[in-house]
């Protein structure tokens, strides 16, 4: 488990910090961004935003379809799409 998390922060500081990262589509983005949040959160929370708000409601969307999934399995997909990310 440990040894999981270490992988999953270097995934993520990778994709914050790394220019590769910096140029991703949205479309990564927002699937980044989903599994970051179930893997350090879990199932998604809160209210849904309003549809005036997109950004903010693709954002929860994207999160909500990953209800159910583990905070590890969440982290192995992270890092695996970082490792796709890095070795194209």
């Amino acid at each position: 488990m440990q040894q999981l998390s270490q992988e999953f922060e270097k995934s993520v500081h990778y994709v914050k910090n790394s220019k590769q990262g910096k140029k991703l589509s949205n479309q990564i983005k927002l699937k980044m961004y989903a599994l970051y949040k179930q893997a350090t959160q879990g199932d998604v929370s809160g209210e849904k935003p309003a549809m005036f708000d997109m950004v903010a409601l693709a954002k929860y969307t994207a999160w909500e379809k990953l209800q159910g999934i583990s905070t590890n399995a969440a982290m192995q997909d992270y890092i695996s799409e970082v490792t796709v990310l890095e070795n194209p």
